[in-house]
């Protein structure tokens, strides 16, 4: 084992893929000549040149249909935008072409497409730059979406995206490319659907993903010192959502509070809290909490940003209001 950076096992993970099959390529702004905007591709132009590390103008619209054309013709395009911020400019090719195109063709067509790059907020970047839409893709039909909170789930994750033959929304955070695990010498692959239970307890189950987790998890450490056990659940993979993990883990502790760094309305919190009501209703002994941003955009205020984004504080009073210990 080595221990490797968050950005060095995303570019490992592309160069094994495109070692093993070559019809993978990456594109994107600034990947080849620049290593990526966040050096998540660093070195892969000197091995693989120019036609598979392919620098683009600032055109997501136009190289995400390039991307999606040349999947249906056989490549496995790793598209790269610089932020999901800036998918957004992108979305008819990702919505209306990549989610739909094997059911619109009855299955004539496969499309091995895989869009990534970093998501939320990374500090003081502004409104439009610290955005979350897992939500937003995760509501589409035909797109698998995959949020890694650590280096290791990263590479195992991305090689499983790759090889998919479906579109796979792959996002990161720039606040995590610095993040160093130890990761084995050889190849592994982590399956895209199933969750992970990075921490097991029994008196209420924290259900998160992405860098949020981090947060989560020094939480969880902190309330062992009061006794409050904590079962910490990463999803990992937003769609398809692992629900019978975390239907297990609410069975077994009969609590819940979901964490997540996006907006309160329409989030994924919604979606898991309306599956386990329905599910296991009569094994909850609190009802759900969950802690998300505040119902705003993004402030630019250093002071705003900590009032604004889940904190220690907030999830901490989530889980003892669930369980009834500060009422």
């Amino acid at each position: 084992m080595k221990e490797k950076s968050f950005r060095e096992v995303i570019a490992e993970a592309m160069s094994e893929e495109m070692r093993r099959d070559n019809t993978v390529y990456l594109m994107g702004e600034e990947v080849a000549q620049y290593n990526g905007a966040y050096k998540a591709s660093k070195g892969m132009l000197e091995e693989f040149g120019p036609k598979r590390i392919v620098d683009t103008p600032i055109s997501e619209l136009g190289f995400s249909g390039i991307g999606v054309g040349s999947a249906m013709n056989g490549c496995r395009p790793i598209i790269e935008f610089m932020t999901f911020n800036f998918s957004l400019v992108a979305m008819d090719q990702i919505i209306n072409n990549a989610a739909k195109i094997r059911y619109m063709s009855g299955g004539q067509w496969d499309l091995p497409i895989v869009f990534r790059g970093p998501t939320g907020s990374a500090g003081q970047l502004g409104a439009t730059h610290s955005q979350s839409f897992e939500s937003w893709y995760a509501s589409c039909p035909g797109l698998k979406v995959v949020i890694p909170c650590n280096p290791y789930d990263a590479k195992g994750l991305l090689k499983s995206a790759i090889r998919d033959n479906n579109p796979v929304i792959f996002m990161e955070s720039e606040q995590m490319y610095g993040d160093k695990m130890m990761i084995p010498d050889e190849e592994y692959i982590i399956p895209i659907g199933k969750a992970d239970i990075k921490k097991e307890g029994t008196d209420i189950s924290l259900v998160s993903f992405g860098k949020i987790m981090k947060t989560a998890l020094d939480v969880a450490s902190k309330l062992d010192e009061e006794n409050i056990s904590v079962e910490v659940i990463d999803i990992r993979t937003i769609r398809p959502l692992d629900y019978e993990s975390i239907l297990f883990s609410v069975k077994k502790t009969n609590r819940l509070v979901i964490l997540e760094e996006s907006w309160p309305f329409s989030s994924i919190a919604s979606e898991i809290s309306y599956f386990i009501q329905k599910k296991a209703f009569d094994y909850l002994d609190a009802p759900i909490n969950r802690i998300t941003l505040l119902d705003t955009p993004a402030p630019y205020a250093s002071n705003l940003i900590k009032i604004w984004f889940p904190n220690e504080e907030k999830i901490i009073h989530a889980i003892k209001k669930t369980l009834y210990l500060n009422q």
